[in-house]
């Protein structure tokens, strides 16, 4: 499809996943293989969400040089330890139980009522001390970076809102349930869209606390399109193969700790792939439609061109395999939700900040990322490509099509 000789305006969508977004890091560190080197960030649009808003955040603001900012990502993510994210140490846990175990008991009277599980302090400290919010604001300057989108969840609007930071010519939007608010990304704002609904304290933004941007999240290619985006890349933290309802683990009734992963899996994951869908309806209806009628809302209808990378192993898996890294403490507490088993293993893989998981999780990355050279080069050289470039069986899903029997394998 030629759309002439412009160069096309590449957004990153980077969902949440804890500590699932390493795999994000690996394939981020690919894509730096294949540009030169020196070279400025080539996604001028870089919309993040909870984990995944803590990568662009570091893209963001090293923009200027894209090389740099991955090294920079992955040195972080590489070496990671649970207690950079949250408190683990015994008598923080041991505290948190027993607070809880007094506030159920007494119904709250007896001491105040705990506002998440566990104390992520040492997260905000990590952050403050290597993200420097400034060079946002200069890196878009020099034109490197043309807006950075950090989603969050308003607890008493009930409003998924993007907060984001842009040149001028942006204006805020506003739909159902969601809008796009202007201003300087701070530490808060990060901090929010990582606040994961009862495990993280919400943060409060101006009047209003916020929690994790993913619960509201029903949209989350839209802010990167409304601010210009023609071709976006999203890169998924789950392996879309599933699991197979006849699996041992679901013989009896799910644990809690089940019933959580399946909750996070649900939050984080759920809103990109209708809003694929979504897009690759408009994508298909306008192949069949004249220009002129191309119209909704006063607004000219365009082609979106989506790139999905996902994980090609199932990284609950991997997850399984690192469980023990976890802090004894941590452990502790997850056996006693019945997460430190097979069937704990989807809530472990979003908890588990530990160095030999983060590290597996981005050599896979890594390796998807060259196993998608030619669609990435592709994408980011504006060639042409299909307007969705994703796992086949994911492609069948998005499109209505029947999927073949290899498919289903």
């Amino acid at each position: 499809m030629n759309r002439g000789m412009q160069e096309l305006k590449k957004g990153l969508v980077l969902p949440g996943g804890g500590a699932r977004a390493a795999y994000q890091v690996g394939v981020l560190r690919a894509i730096a293989e294949m540009i030169p080197p020196d070279s400025a960030s080539p996604f001028k649009i870089i919309s993040g969400t909870s984990a995944g808003g803590i990568n662009s955040v570091v893209l963001a603001s090293n923009a200027d040089n894209y090389r740099l900012a991955v090294a920079q990502m992955a040195r972080v993510w590489r070496n990671f330890r649970a207690n950079h994210i949250y408190r683990t140490d015994s008598l923080t846990m041991l505290r948190t139980s027993l607070h809880w175990l007094l506030t159920l008991i007494s119904g709250g009277v007896l001491v105040k009522r705990p506002d998440c599980l566990l104390d992520n302090s040492p997260l905000r400290e990590l952050l403050a001390r290597d993200v420097d919010f400034d060079k946002i604001a200069t890196a878009i300057e020099h034109g490197s970076l043309e807006a950075l989108v950090i989603t969050a969840s308003g607890y008493s609007s009930a409003k998924s809102v993007s907060f984001y930071q842009a040149r001028q010519g942006h204006r805020p939007w506003h739909r159902i349930r969601r809008e796009g608010r202007a201003g300087k990304i701070s530490l808060d704002h990060l901090m929010a869209s990582a606040a994961m609904p009862v495990i993280f304290s919400p943060v409060r933004i101006g009047g209003e606390f916020f929690g994790d941007g993913a619960m509201r999240q029903a949209t989350p290619l839209s802010a990167a399109i409304h601010l210009g985006a023609d071709r976006l890349l999203a890169i998924s933290v789950r392996d879309e193969k599933g699991a197979s309802p006849r699996d041992h683990e679901w013989d009896e009734s799910p644990s809690l700790a089940q019933i959580a992963g399946y909750m996070l899996d649900t939050l984080f994951m759920d809103g990109l792939y209708a809003d694929l869908e979504r897009i690759t309806r408009i994508n298909n209806l306008l192949e069949h439609l004249p220009e002129q009628s191309a119209v909704s809302g006063g607004r000219l209808l365009r082609r979106i061109d989506c790139l999905v990378i996902v994980p090609s192993e199932d990284i609950r898996e991997i997850a399984l395999k690192h469980a023990h890294q976890l802090p004894r403490s941590v452990r502790m507490l997850l056996k006693g939700m019945g997460a430190m088993n097979r069937g704990g293993r989807q809530l472990i893989s979003y908890l588990l900040f530990e160095s030999g998981f983060t590290r597996d999780l981005i050599r896979l990355g890594y390796c998807d990322g060259k196993a998608q050279e030619e669609t990435l080069r592709a994408f980011l050289y504006d060639e042409p490509m299909s307007s969705l470039s994703a796992p086949r069986n994911m492609r069948a899903d998005l499109s209505g099509e029947e999927k073949s029997p290899e498919a289903e394998e």
